[in-house]
Order: structure tokens, then C-alpha cells, then sequence
């Protein structure tokens, strides 16, 4: 009988959690793709990973990188791209990225001057966390693992007002304003590291800063960045004059394509990205995903498959156990029947009295399955039923979640379900031998030893 309500308790649960993965999964690409469809006239740049890590000189120097600036000079001091110091990392991004290099800020303010371009948002985005050691395979890597993810945006009216530097979804308090300094707007997930909500004052890298709204993500946000003013996090990260991204926002959709060719020209050392690139982006992960999902309900259709023979397997287990528990006993009590058929008992009470006894014994021992099956579901679910795997990178996985193996949880339901498949099965078990009782001779029985 435990094993009875443990493997409905565990399929429950696993049909639950994958129905929930499905919905955060489909809201979560939703948003997404609301999101970029409306900053379609946007353009981000990044350093390009072949250029992180190093300045730029001309290639007579020596240097690996062989890049000569487009304009003829005599090139970039080594570091000018370059980030300072600071305690975290640098970089992510919607779309998992890694890490970016931090950019010299005004070796950029010419972008701004570009035909097409109505506005220019640079923003340094970094992480905050501790590194963790794995052992695989004997050998020791470390990652980083962050905590925390810091964006500053340069609060301008002209930015703040009209272009979509900062999130739209909040869900308690106020956005950012223009000119506010000492500030942070949070996550949702991050009150929950910071411990922290509307009003409270939180410690950021040993400084202050007052919590003044809360978001929810909308799909592209990162679920653990806070913003805060562009000053305030170079400040705060030790990169005063200091980018890790510059957002371009187009006149209108019809020049992206020419915006972003002339900002190529002018920077090759940049990584640039539109609207279009990431909705063809969006889609591939997409693609990925539905694959996932597909493979996550058809490891949920098999783990029911596999629930059903075990179901079948204990039903009939129970039903031969009561039935050969019953046979035995009216076995013992050959003489006992012979004596009360003896003494006027009719076939239908010895049948009653042997059918009773079976019900109350089937009851009884369902009752201790039950007991067993309330604290033993998420074990014995788990040991059961093979687990359905669907994992998910990337910020999807935060936004999404995961499904594997779910502990079972025993509702009321089930556990009357339960107790009246156990009565049932003492019914089945026992209706043989209590015919068969009922019809004993009464002068065999007493002749029986």
C-alpha cells in the first residue's frame, strides 16, 4: 500500500513541476520576444573577445593583436581598452553570455556623432560572488559563481524618459530618475539575498545604497541585476571612465542595418548586435528549448509507463497475498466452520464472517501503508520512478527552472483512494476462500485434522 500511493504521489508532483517549467518557460520567451520586438531600433556593442584583455597598438610594436586604427594614428596605448581593478567580473548578459573586457569610455563618444543615431546609452555591468572548486574526472576547476549582478546606466532625462535603459516591471516602490545618485532599484531575487525591500539601505562592495523600487523581469532582464546610476557603479567597482557596453538606439528601424555598418567601420574592434540579430538569437533558443521540453514530456511519458507496470505489479501482489492469507486461514479453521455449521450457521454467514475478517484485516494493513507512505512518498518515489531531466543555461534556467526527479507529497485524496483500494482488494482477496468455507461439509470439517 505504500508503494500503492508513493508512485501516484511522485508521478503528481513530477506532472506539476514539468507543467510549470512549460508555463515559466513559454511566459519567459514571450516577454522576450515582446521586449526586443519594441527595441528593434537598438543596437548593443561590446568588446570583441579577440580584442579583451589588451590595448591596441600599431602592428611595428609587436603587439599580437596586428590592429592599426582605421584613422592612421599612431594607435592606442597598451590598456586603454582596458578595465581597472575590482572585485567581481565583468560582464553577462541576457542571453548568457561571458564576460566582457571593460572599454576606455571616451574612446567612443564619436559614435554618438554617426548618421542615424538618435541616442547613446554606456552602461559597465559586473558581477559580484565567490569562486567555487569542482573535482572531476581527478583534475580541480574553479568557477564563478555570482551572487549579484551590478548595472549602472547613465540617468539622463533624455535617456531615462525615452529610450528602455531600465526595467519597466516594477512590482513595488519607483523607478530610477533622472540624476539620482546612492540609489539601486532590485531584483526579486535579489531581495531575497539582500534581505532587503523598498526603503531599506543595503551594502554594495563596503558602500551604501538605498533601495528605492523592486522589479520583476520581463523576460530580458537578468533575474540578479540591480541598476543603479553609470557613476555610481564605476565608483563602486573601482572603473571610474570605465564601459563594458554602449547601446545605440537608431532614428529608426530602416537605418539599423547602415548605424550599425558605420559603427563597425569606425570601431572594429567592436562585437555589434541588433534587434533582428537577437530575435534570430531568441529563436534558435527557442528551437533548443522545445527540443528540451520534448524530451522532458517524453521521459515523463515513460516514468508513468513505468508507474503503471509497478501499480499493476503491487495490485496484484496485494490481491495474492490476501488471497493465499485467507486460504491459509480457512485451512487452520476447518474444524471451527464444521461446528458452527453444525450448530445452525448458514453458508452466507460463514461467508460473511470470512469476507468481514478479510475487509478488516485489508483495512488494517492499509492504514500501515499509509502511515508508511506519508513519511516514505519522497523516497520511495524517488527510488521508483526514474527521474525527468529537462536543463536549461543561460538566464532561461533562472527564469524557467529545472525538472528532475520530484519528491511525492501525499494529499487527502490519495490517501482515501488508498484505503478504499485496500478495502476493495480484501474484498477480492478474500471472496474465494470465504465461498469456499461456506461451502465446507460440516461432518469433513469435524472429521479434519
Amino acid at each position: 500500500m505504500a508503494i500503492m500511493i508513493s508512485i501516484p504521489a511522485g508521478i503528481t508532483a513530477n506532472q506539476a513541476s514539468t507543467e510549470t517549467l512549460t508555463q515559466n518557460l513559454s511566459n519567459t520567451i514571450t516577454q522576450t520576444e515582446a521586449t526586443i520586438n519594441q527595441t528593434l531600433t537598438q543596437i548593443d556593442c561590446t568588446l570583441s573577445p579577440s580584442f579583451e584583455g589588451f590595448g591596441f597598438e600599431p602592428p611595428n610594436t609587436g603587439d599580437a593583436s596586428g590592429f592599426t586604427p582605421p584613422d592612421g594614428s599612431s594607435g592606442f596605448a597598451p590598456g586603454d581598452f582596458g578595465g581597472g581593478s575590482m572585485p567581481g567580473r565583468f560582464g553577462g548578459g541576457p542571453f548568457g553570455g561571458g564576460g566582457t573586457t571593460a572599454m576606455n569610455e571616451t574612446l567612443y563618444e564619436d559614435i554618438s556623432s554617426i548618421e542615424g543615431v538618435a541616442a547613446v546609452a554606456s552602461s559597465l555591468q559586473a558581477s559580484e560572488g565567490t569562486e567555487q572548486t569542482m573535482e572531476m574526472m581527478g583534475r580541480s576547476f574553479t568557477r564563478f559563481v555570482p551572487d549579484y549582478i551590478i548595472k549602472g546606466v547613465p540617468l539622463t532625462s533624455d535617456l531615462s524618459d525615452n529610450y528602455p535603459i531600465l526595467p519597466t516591471n516594477i512590482t513595488a516602490g519607483r523607478n530610477l530618475q533622472a540624476g539620482e545618485s546612492g540609489v539601486v532599484i532590485l531584483s526579486e531575487n535579489n531581495t531575497a539575498f539582500f534581505n532587503a525591500g523598498v526603503g531599506d539601505t543595503i551594502d554594495i562592495l563596503d558602500q551604501s545604497f538605498q533601495v528605492i523600487g523592486i522589479y520583476g523581469s520581463s523576460g530580458v532582464e537578468d533575474v540578479m541585476t540591480l541598476y543603479m546610476n553609470l557613476s555610481d557603479a564605476q565608483s563602486v567597482t573601482n572603473n571610474t571612465g570605465y564601459i563594458t557596453s554602449i547601446t545605440v538606439f537608431a532614428a529608426s528601424s530602416n537605418v539599423v542595418s547602415t548605424v550599425a555598418s558605420d559603427i563597425s567601420s569606425l570601431h572594429p574592434e567592436l562585437t555589434i548586435v541588433t534587434g533582428q540579430q537577437r530575435l534570430d538569437q531568441l529563436e534558435t533558443l527557442r528551437d533548443t528549448y522545445e527540443v528540451q521540453l520534448e524530451n522532458a514530456y517524453a521521459s515523463l511519458a515513460q516514468t508513468q509507463a513505468v508507474a503503471v507496470q509497478e501499480i499493476v505489479i503491487a495490485v496484484a501482489a496485494t490481491s495474492l497475498i490476501v488471497l493465499f492469507v485467507m486460504l491459509y486461514t480457512v485451512r487452520e479453521r476447518t474444524k471451527e466452520i464444521g461446528t458452527l455449521k453444525a450448530i445452525g450457521f448458514s453458508n452466507l454467514n460463514i461467508m460473511s464472517q470470512f469476507m468481514l475478517e478479510g475487509v478488516i484485516l485489508s483495512l488494517m494493513a492499509g492504514v500501515v501503508g499509509v502511515v508508511i507512505g506519508v513519511f516514505a512518498a519522497p523516497a520511495l518515489s524517488g527510488l521508483l520512478l526514474p527521474a525527468v531531466n529537462a536543463g536549461f543555461g543561460g538566464a532561461f534556467a533562472r527564469a524557467a527552472g529545472t525538472v528532475s526527479s520530484v519528491s511525492g507529497v501525499v494529499t487527502p485524496e490519495l490517501v482515501l483512494i488508498a484505503l478504499g483500494g485496500a478495502v476493495l482488494l480484501g474484498v477480492l482477496g478474500t471472496l474465494y476462500p470465504a465461498w469456499r468455507a461456506s461451502r465446507t461439509s460440516p461432518m469433513e470439517a469435524l472429521r479434519y485434522e
